[in-house]
């Protein structure tokens, strides 16, 4: 037996500084220690000289760690070195915090929703693996960290320890010294696949199998073989059936999970799922199969038939609860604590009944504010479609059916305004999609200067006709509606409509009315909200140095924050400008976190707060975020083009690429979309020509200048992609005694044609300017070859970033 030996804090391994023990690994001991290169903190796995003594087994080992460093994925805990150092083999890996999935589950079942999800999480983790030619062969719960994010990561691809042939026969030998076997021995025999304890290669499929004793594990609590004995184990492995899962809530549990651990836990290799990827698959139609009381309630295990009755009086009560409506029975059935089960509802584009085009406006802004109204209410009950995404139904063709498929929704609002002199009508009603009765509607009319009223008085009728009860806040926030200046906000609505073009002629004329709003009424916080987005805009596209517009912004947004401290959208452009603008991170993320504890609905902010958590180091919960922004607003070409770039962060290109080709087939000419598919296309091989057209109309279109184009063309002419960026840079820096350019912009173009001292020279001087696009660079991949020069970190720490931020998918 080797002695167990623990470095002391302080003693170096290569260039990592040990600070303290970890635990015993699978083989050798694990060490938090610290990586001064990169200034991050790492677990370092130490490989004693004693245990691999065998040259062959020393160099297969070091292999196998070499292709699981190639792995990047956000369920794969990453590998950042392998390395030797006076004669000690060591891994450097991530530094992952939360809980075992062993320690876990410790003979409890999970909910089904939580089950299935980690179980996707798992799959898509071996799927990834498997494709780059790795295979786990050690797959188990042991194995697998649930981090306090609710994420599932796993360890140890390509570091497993290996079962010899001498421990596995003892281990199967049935004998009383048996009983005594180690809990490495133990504890990986219950994950085996049959053909591995026959000595058989393990494959692919043997992960699968592992995977499906997990599956059946988390859904029962139990793992699905036992025995006293590693003979009676390995025995019931090779020739038994596992019992069947017991039932879920209700007495029945969705059969489609039962059958995906099923056809995982097939003794021939050939009857399995034969790649993770179809695991993955099975999981999800099995998630959308059950109901919201099955994803959130976990009944206690019983025993045989008295299990079964009692899932049936149950369900029995439930039935005649939900009939006499006693004590809520909604609130039971979802298991919330007293809050009924959230609803998804879109708000359609009311129609315009004046007959003159120039009131869209009107029609436009009604419904853009009924959306903010209904989004700030509830916001745990009630989840609301983005503006953009609806606006494609405002000629009022579409189904109910069809709108209600694509937009995942369970009711839609309709409805028309008309303005006559100074008094507005307005007709609204809410129909339920499923079988698309009408619950209610009702006609309103009142003087222009009452519109803020009568948008709260819409916002309360819908929410009683949904049956969620307003808290105290929420009614008072449709209280506070004040009257208006009726051309003030009429100068405001048309402002909005403008601005949202995000065109610099646009944008300009989006002024003229917002100040025009401000001469009528000095003291209307939306005006300043809007006047503020003006100048971020005018920032983001390069229009206007950041000089020059982050002030005007900043100070545009807190005068509307000075009138009403309660604003989202307020605080909504002040996160904008302290991110992008300020590079203030403490001071952004309390702004992105009071946003959208006002308005959680708000897509853009959902998606904005994504990015904000990206840059600083936060991939995991960026994901989360982004994933919400994009069922929020599943028609905007932007929303779902940063989407894309969340994922991108990830390392997810397969993904990114096809949410950017969907945002395309929304509006092929959006140019954050060309933009989106460019940086995609950078990183996948053979798509040069793909990544030069998307560059050039992206950025022609950004920069509204055609003689661009012109260069780009000449140059991939004469030289291909390398000399079109070279060119490209070159073209940007020409415009600079006219008009603005954004220094990123000139180095990402000298980057991509292969100049990497003039990129970095660029990107210092964007960290002059406060260049908006900066602060990406501590998360897009096409900064990998550049990340661990000097000069690169070093501008980093100048940011008040980390000096290597962890990659998203390493979060």
């Amino acid at each position: 037996m080797v002695e167990r030996v623990v470095l002391k804090a302080g003693t170096h391994v290569g260039s990592f500084e040990i600070l303290a023990p970890l635990g015993a690994g699978g083989m050798g001991e694990v060490y938090r220690a610290h990586d001064p290169r990169l200034e991050r903190e790492v677990a370092l796995k130490v490989l004693p000289a004693e245990t691999l003594s065998d040259e062959s087994a020393r160099t297969r080992l070091l292999r196998e760690a070499r292709m699981a460093s190639k792995l990047n994925h956000p369920n794969i805990c990453t590998i950042y070195e392998v390395g030797e150092a006076d004669g000690q083999a060591y891994i450097a890996m991530e530094l992952v915090s939360g809980e075992a999935l062993s320690e876990r589950l410790s003979g409890e079942r999970m909910v089904v929703d939580e089950a299935l999800r980690l179980g996707r999480q798992m799959a898509d983790a071996l799927a990834h693996a498997h494709s780059n030619g790795v295979v786990h062969r050690d797959f188990k719960s042991g194995n697998v960290v649930i981090t306090p994010e609710g994420r599932a990561k796993v360890l140890d691809f390509g570091l497993a320890a290996r079962v010899s042939d001498t421990e596995l026969t003892e281990a199967t030998t049935y004998s009383v010294d048996s009983l005594q076997l180690s809990g490495k021995i133990a504890g990986t025999l219950a994950y085996m696949a049959p053909e591995q304890l026959k000595g058989e290669p393990a494959d692919a499929r043997s992960d699968i199998w592992a995977l499906g004793v997990v599956l059946f594990e988390m859904a029962s609590g139990v793992r699905p073989f036992t025995g006293k004995t590693g003979f009676e184990l390995s025995s019931a492995i090779l020739s038994t059936t596992p019992q069947p899962l017991p039932p879920g809530p209700g007495g029945v549990l969705p059969t489609q999970l039962q059958t995906v651990i099923d056809r995982c836990l097939e003794k021939e290799p050939a009857r399995r799922y034969q790649s993770a990827g179809e695991v993955r698959a099975a999981l999800e139609t099995a998630q959308s199969s059950i109901t919201e009381a099955t994803r959130s309630v976990v009944l206690p295990a019983m025993p045989g038939r008295r299990w079964m009755l009692a899932g049936a009086g149950l369900a029995v009560v439930l039935v005649a609860l939900a009939v006499l409506d006693v004590g809520g029975v909604r609130r039971l059935l979802v298991g919330g604590g007293g809050e009924v089960q959230a609803v998804r509802m879109a708000v359609l584009p009311f129609a315009n009944l004046s007959g003159d085009s120039e009131q869209e406006y009107l029609s436009d802004g009604f419904t853009q504010e009924l959306i903010t109204q209904l989004g700030r209410l509830h916001p745990e009950g009630l989840s609301v479609i983005a503006r953009t995404s609806v606006m494609r139904y405002r000629e009022g063709d579409t189904p109910i059916d069809r709108i209600g498929r694509e937009l995942d929704v369970d009711y839609v609002l309709e409805g028309s305004a008309q303005r006559e002199a100074d008094r507005i009508r307005i007709n609204a009603e809410l129909i339920h999609v499923g079988d698309q009765t009408q619950l209610w509607a009702e006609s309103f009319e009142r003087e222009l200067s009452g519109v803020l009223q009568l948008q709260s008085e819409v916002a309360e009728s819908v929410a009683k006709a949904l049956s969620l009860r307003l808290l105290p806040a929420e009614k008072e926030l449709l209280a506070e509606a004040r009257p208006v200046n009726p051309e003030a906000h009429e100068a405001y609505l048309r402002g909005t409509y403008h601005w949202m073009k995000a065109t610099p002629g646009d944008v300009d004329t989006a002024e003229k009315y917002f100040d025009l709003a401000l001469e009528k009424d000095p003291s209307f916080a939306p005006a300043y909200v809007g006047r503020a987005w003006v100048w971020v805009v005018r920032n983001q596209v390069g229009i206007v140095s950041p000089g020059e517009a982050g002030p005007k912004a900043k100070a545009a947004a807190l005068q509307a924050l000075e009138l009403d401290a309660n604003s989202a959208e307020a605080h909504h452009v002040l996160a904008s400008v302290k991110t992008y603008i300020d590079w203030d991170w403490d001071g952004a993320g309390e702004s992105w976190r009071r946003t959208l504890e006002l308005n959680p609905n708000v897509a853009t902010a959902q998606e904005l707060y994504a990015h904000f958590l990206a840059i600083t180091g936060n991939g995991e919960e960026a994901l989360r975020h982004s994933e919400k922004a994009a069922v929020l607003d599943p028609f905007n070409p932007l929303v779902q083009s940063l989407h894309a770039q969340v994922l991108l962060m990830h390392r997810r290109y397969e993904e990114a690429m096809a949410v950017a080709r969907e945002a395309q087939r929304i509006q092929p000419d959006h140019p954050i979309v060309g933009y989106t598919l460019w940086m995609i296309m950078q990183e996948k091989k053979g798509m040069e020509e793909e990544a030069f057209e998307a560059c050039k109309a992206s950025m022609v279109a950004l920069y509204e200048d055609p003689r661009l184009e012109a260069v780009l063309e000449e140059g991939h002419s004469h030289g291909g992609y390398a000399e079109a960026m070279k060119r490209g840079a070159e073209s940007l820096i020409a415009r600079l005694p006219e008009a603005f350019s954004l220094p990123t912009d000139i180095g990402i173009f000298y980057l991509m044609a292969g100049e990497k001292d003039k990129a970095i020279e660029w990107f210092v001087q964007g960290f002059e300017v406060h260049d908006p696009v900066l602060p990406y660079l501590s998360c897009f991949p096409m900064f990998d070859n550049i990340r661990s020069d000097p000069r690169f970190q070093d501008l980093l720490r100048r940011m008040n970033l980390p000096a290597l931020l962890p990659l998203p998918n390493q979060s």
